[in-house]
C-alpha cells in the first residue's frame, strides 16, 4: 500500500470493460484508489441491476458482477505494480444497504456513503435516507470498508468562505451517525474540499486553515479531500496550478484520501493522459514536501488560526441550533448547501415502515459487536 494521502482517481466510461482498461492504466501510473463513477440516475433506482453492463451515461452501473470484474482487474494489476489497489464505488441512494452488502461480498475497499447527500442532492426522502445509511454503515463497518461522505458538494451550491461551517457541522453529524453504527473512526472518510475562488486574496491560507482544522478535529479519520471544481474554467494551465496548490495543502495537513484534480476539469471526462498529468503533479509535490507539516507552525493570532476559530465557532452555533429544532427541521430550512428538503417529501418514503411489535433482527448487534 502506498503512503497517505492515497491518490484517488475516477473512471467513468459507462462500459465496465472500458473502465477496466482505464483503471489498470491509472494504477500503473501511480493511483492508489480507483473509483468507478456510478451512472447518472442509478441512485434513484429502488433496485440493483443485474450482471455486467456496457451502457451507462456519466458512469457505469453499480452491479455485483461489475464489482467482481473490477476487483479481479485491480488484483491483477496490483500484482504487476507491487501495490494493493483499492476499489471504490457508491452505496448512496435508494439501495444503500443492498449495494453495501454487494461491496462487502466482492471486496470493495471504499464506498461513497453519506447520511445527508441523497437528501440534499438527489431529493431522496430524509427518513428513508437516515434509516438506510445506518444499516449500510453497519455493513461497511463490519466489512472493513472506508466510507466517503459528500460534504464537498455543499460548496458547489454555497460559497466556500461563508458556508465553511456547514461542512464541518455535517462532518460532525456524519461522524456521530457512523459511531452509532459502530463504524471505526479510521474507516470514516469525512469530506471537505478546496473550493474557494482563486482570485480571493489569501485564499490559500484560508484553505490551509480549514484543512488543518479538519485534520485536528478528526485525528483518526481517513479524511477525503476534494479538488477544485467550481472555479475550474477550462484554462488547463491555471487549472493545473490550482491542483498543485490543492496537493500542497493535502500533504501539508496529512489528508487521508486525495481525489486528484484534473487540468481538463470543466471540459470533458478525463483522458488517461489527463490522469497521468494529475498523478505526476501529486507525486512530485507529495515527495518534495513530505514533511512540511512537521516543520511549519501556525502563528498565534495569524490568518490561519483566526479562520479556524471562526469556522469552528460558527459550526458549534449551527449544531446548537439543530439540537434545539431537530435535524429534519434544519433540512427543511435549507441549512446545508442552501437546499431545502421536507421531512415527508422526496423519493422513497413508501419504503419506510414502522417496526412491528414482534420485529427481531439479531444480525445488527452481532455485526456491531464484532471482535
Amino acid at each position: 500500500m502506498g503512503p497517505k494521502p492515497y491518490l484517488y482517481i475516477i473512471v467513468a466510461t459507462g462500459n465496465i470493460y472500458e473502465d477496466v482498461v482505464q483503471a489498470q492504466a491509472g494504477a500503473r501510473q501511480g493511483a492508489d484508489i480507483i473509483a468507478v463513477i456510478r451512472t447518472t440516475g442509478q441512485s434513484l433506482l429502488d433496485y440493483v441491476p443485474y450482471g455486467a453492463t456496457t451502457e451507462g451515461f456519466g458512469g457505469t452501473f453499480a452491479t455485483q458482477e461489475n464489482f467482481r470484474i473490477m476487483r479481479k482487474a485491480l488484483d491483477e494489476v496490483g500484482e504487476e505494480v507491487g501495490r494493493y489497489i483499492r476499489l471504490c464505488n457508491y452505496c448512496s441512494g435508494l439501495c444503500m444497504p443492498e449495494i453495501a452488502a454487494m461491496g462487502a461480498l466482492e471486496r470493495l475497499d471504499v464506498m461513497l456513503n453519506d447520511a445527508l447527500y441523497g437528501i440534499l442532492f438527489r431529493d431522496i426522502n430524509p427518513q428513508r435516507t437516515l434509516i438506510d445509511q445506518y444499516f449500510s454503515r453497519v455493513i461497511n463497518g463490519y466489512a472493513g470498508v472506508i466510507i466517503n461522505t459528500g460534504e464537498d458538494n455543499y460548496l458547489t451550491t454555497a460559497d466556500a468562505v461563508e458556508a465553511a461551517h456547514t461542512v464541518l457541522a455535517s462532518d460532525l453529524i456524519n461522524e456521530q451517525l457512523a459511531l452509532l453504527a459502530a463504524l471505526p473512526e479510521e474507516q470514516m472518510g469525512l469530506g471537505h474540499a478546496f473550493e474557494m475562488d482563486p482570485m480571493l486574496e489569501n485564499g490559500f491560507l484560508l484553505e490551509l486553515a480549514q484543512a488543518q482544522m479538519t485534520r485536528e478535529i478528526f485525528p483518526k479519520a481517513t479524511l477525503k479531500y476534494m479538488p477544485p471544481t467550481k472555479f475550474m474554467t477550462g484554462n488547463i494551465f491555471r487549472g493545473h496550478i490550482q491542483d498543485a496548490l490543492f496537493n500542497m495543502i493535502g500533504i501539508w495537513t496529512h489528508q487521508g484520501i486525495q481525489l486528484l484534480g484534473m487540468p481538463t476539469e470543466a471540459i470533458h471526462t478525463p483522458f488517461m493522459s489527463d490522469r497521468y498529468l494529475s498523478i505526476e503533479n501529486a507525486r512530485y509535490i507529495f515527495n518534495d514536501m513530505r514533511s512540511i507539516g512537521e516543520e511549519m507552525e501556525f502563528r498565534e493570532g495569524g490568518i490561519c488560526r483566526e479562520r479556524a476559530k471562526t469556522v469552528l465557532n460558527n459550526a458549534i452555533e449551527l449544531l446548537q441550533q439543530i439540537v434545539e429544532e431537530g435535524l429534519f427541521s434544519a433540512l427543511e430550512k435549507g441549512i446545508f448547501g442552501d437546499v431545502k428538503r421536507p421531512m415527508n417529501g422526496g423519493k422513497g418514503l413508501a419504503g419506510v415502515v414502522t417496526k412491528g411489535e414482534n420485529y427481531f433482527n439479531p444480525f445488527i448487534e452481532l455485526m456491531k459487536n464484532r471482535k
